[in-house]
């Protein structure tokens, strides 16, 4: 009986350390997943920082960007996409790039294609025209004077 008693307090020692190993496991992780979560959110934070400074960055050098800058992204977009009017909204015509994309989209599907053609004219037109004129009268023109078509 004897053995049989020690063997039982032997199981239940083991038995007690292995709920206390548990126990300590148990803690150790609730631990580690608190520092995780403090870790994501402290490198959440940090992301969303540099995604802030980025786009004022970018809103910065869009908004400085004149002359040269945008004649020849607005005169190449214009060429490539200009009937769609994404060059009118690099120029900051918005009323003149949606009537373009109207024009090409609505009307270009009703006439089989012959509105979007007449776009892709303008815009190819008017991106040659940005493209040749100099830096100077570009900006006079169609930045500083907001000439909107041709």
């Amino acid at each position: 009986m004897s053995d049989e008693k020690n063997l039982s307090d032997d199981l239940n020692d083991m038995l007690g350390d292995a709920k206390e190993g548990a126990k300590k496991a148990a803690d150790k992780a609730g631990e580690m997943a608190g520092e995780a979560k403090e870790k994501a959110k402290e490198f959440a934070e940090e992301a969303k920082e540099a995604a802030s400074e980025f786009a004022d960055d970018a809103k910065e050098a869009f908004d400085k960007a004149t002359g040269d800058n945008k004649k020849v992204l607005a005169g190449v977009l214009a060429i490539i996409l200009g009937a769609l009017g994404v060059h009118k909204f690099i120029l900051g015509y918005n009323k003149e790039g949606i009537i373009m994309l109207v024009v090409t989209l609505v009307i270009g599907a009703f006439t089989c294609g012959i509105g979007a053609s007449a776009m892709g004219i303008v815009g190819l037109i008017e991106g040659i025209i940005y493209l040749t004129k100099s830096d100077e009268e570009f900006y006079n023109t169609y930045q500083a004077g907001k000439k909107a078509w041709f």
